[in-house]
């Protein structure tokens, strides 16, 4: 599968503002009070994580920049799976499949809704395996709540549904899934449509 290289961005004040549409003192007043995290160069320059820009914005509810948003998404590293199924034996079997298929992969597993949306807070997985009917919170809900997080950089999500229904399926991708298999799941095929997906994604 192709791989991305992790290349953690960090933006000088400047570029900040430029990022922001404000002055550049506007983003040095946000450093020197605080509310953005950043770090001093051994020449006295503020720099700033693309992370902590981005937790910034957030947190005060404002617009995510396009620019931005462009540079999260390359920087994303695609390395992890994260498998959401409360089929346990599904689950499992996923996991081992994906562990032969690529060993440099870290794979999590997730059993529930909110056991997901700890998981995928946390370890920020490339990939996610969604099944949508879920316990807790159902995969219609945690996916739109995925793209909607602009801290996870837009992980390529595949929805899988013990039912084979054309409106279920179109109603996930309007909720962002990037596709769809309906179980029981063909393993090459999802692994064909996996690498397809990642394939688009670093072109």
């Amino acid at each position: 599968m192709a791989k991305a290289d992790k290349k953690v961005r960090i933006f000088s004040a400047l570029e900040v503002a430029n990022i922001c549409g404000v002055v550049n003192q506007t983003a040095i007043n946000w450093i020197k009070n605080g509310y953005l995290k950043a770090f001093t160069t051994p020449g006295g320059q503020y720099r700033v994580y693309s992370e902590d820009l981005v937790e910034f914005l957030s947190s005060r509810g404002m617009r995510m920049p396009e620019e931005l948003q462009r540079i999260l998404e390359e920087q994303a590293a695609i390395d992890t799976i994260a498998i959401v199924d409360d089929d346990r034996e599904l689950n499992d079997l996923l996991s081992q499949y994906l562990s032969k298929e690529y060993p440099n992969y870290t794979i999590y597993q997730a059993f529930d809704g909110f056991e997901a949306g700890k998981m995928i807070a946390e370890h920020k997985p490339g990939i996610i395996i969604l099944d949508i009917d879920l316990p807790g919170v159902n995969g219609h809900k945690l996916c739109r709540s995925i793209k909607e997080d602009a801290a996870l950089n837009n992980p390529i999500v595949v929805s899988v549904s013990g039912l084979d229904d054309p409106e279920e399926a179109a109603q996930m991708l309007r909720d962002g899934a990037d596709a769809f298999m309906a179980k029981p799941l063909e393993l090459d095929k999802l692994t064909e449509m996996i690498e397809n997906l990642v394939q688009k994604r670093s072109r």
